[in-house]
């Protein structure tokens, strides 16, 4: 990590001066979005919304005396490539802000459209039986599994962590969630490997689930990420997919979905842009899926893999809205 930075102090106190002076102090230690970070940095230091910044340093209002030396703090921070959300304490995802801190994987806005396509599969359940159970391996923040539960009414939400601290933050999460709209989560803290194991009769979810869906860490492990807020702050449980590939822990998530999914279920897992014609053999290699297929995200890039689990019933399941990509012949 880069020593402190210990920039000069703007001498003006107005918003717009400090709104200047952080973005040039972020933009000189490289971060990549730094007059949007310091806009942000400025409202959480000020406890207001980001428009209101804005509107501060129109009207030329200045930043009062006792909030200058913390929002000197997290700009200098910042500048050390500390993670935005780190210092402001939350994540959006979708329509969603959760809470993040050290110990979790952050939730990336690519992930959204992982969500959509899980959205997507247990509205369409939904619609035609009433109801559906969507199962989140490798929940993180919870972040996939309460963007499913808060937008599609009628779903029974089961999500999974094994590590200690991101079940955590999960357990905050799904709990402001509770308190605030009534929406349920069930978090359960074990391997997605082996979780919600057996019968429905002992309490299980095995053959019962109609969507399941993962953003499991998958980094092959001579890959380190450039960034430096996702090399040296998100978790290296949550990245280091293990195997030369980068897939074996997806292999065993791979393998627990074909266990849980009911015929016809939609199994839905995030992976790296390289890892598209890999990821589809490895789901395909199980022999308990169909309609194997690459999808992409917003940007055109190869994102997930989405599969359908085979049995008699497989064929007449609505397809999930919105899904394009492409299949291996």
């Amino acid at each position: 990590m880069p020593e402190p930075v210990a920039p000069n102090l703007p001498s003006d106190a107005r918003t717009s001066a400090w709104l200047r002076w952080a973005t040039a102090v972020l933009d000189a230690a490289g971060v990549p979005s730094a007059r949007a970070d310091a806009e942000l940095l400025l409202a959480h230091a000020l406890a207001v919304p980001r428009s209101d910044v804005a509107r501060r340093a129109v009207l030329g209002t200045p930043v009062p005396d006792d909030v200058a030396p913390a929002l000197a703090e997290l700009v200098a921070r910042r500048a050390q490539r500390v993670p935005l959300q780190h210092l402001v304490g939350t994540a959006p995802f979708r329509h969603l802000e959760l809470a993040v801190g050290p110990g979790v994987f952050v939730p990336r806005p690519e992930t959204e459209q992982v969500a959509q396509v899980a959205v997507d599969a247990a509205r369409a359940v939904v619609a035609g039986a009433g109801r559906a159970t969507v199962v989140d391996l490798c929940t993180g923040s919870g972040a996939i599994a309460l963007a499913v539960a808060t937008e599609v009414a009628g779903t029974d939400v089961h999500a999974v962590e094994l590590d200690a601290a991101a079940h955590a933050w999960a357990e905050r999460n799904v709990t402001a969630v509770r308190e605030a709209s009534g929406v349920v989560v069930h978090l359960v803290r074990g391997d997605a490997r082996t979780a919600l194991a057996g019968p429905a009769a002992d309490g299980g979810l095995d053959g019962t689930v109609d969507v399941v869906v993962s953003n499991p860490p998958y980094v092959p492990p001579g890959a380190v990420p450039r960034d430096p807020e996702v090399a040296d702050h998100d978790p290296g449980v949550a990245l280091y997919g293990l195997g030369p590939d980068g897939l074996e822990v997806p292999r065993g998530i791979t393998a627990a979905a074909a266990r849980l999914l009911r015929p016809g279920g939609l199994y839905v897992m995030e992976h790296a842009e390289v890892q598209a014609a890999a990821a589809r053999r490895m789901v395909s290699a199980t022999g308990a899926f169909v309609d194997v297929r690459t999808v992409v995200d917003l940007t055109g890039r190869d994102r997930m893999v989405v599969a359908r689990r085979s049995g008699p019933e497989h064929a007449g399941d609505p397809e999930p809205a919105r899904e394009r990509g492409r299949m291996d012949p």
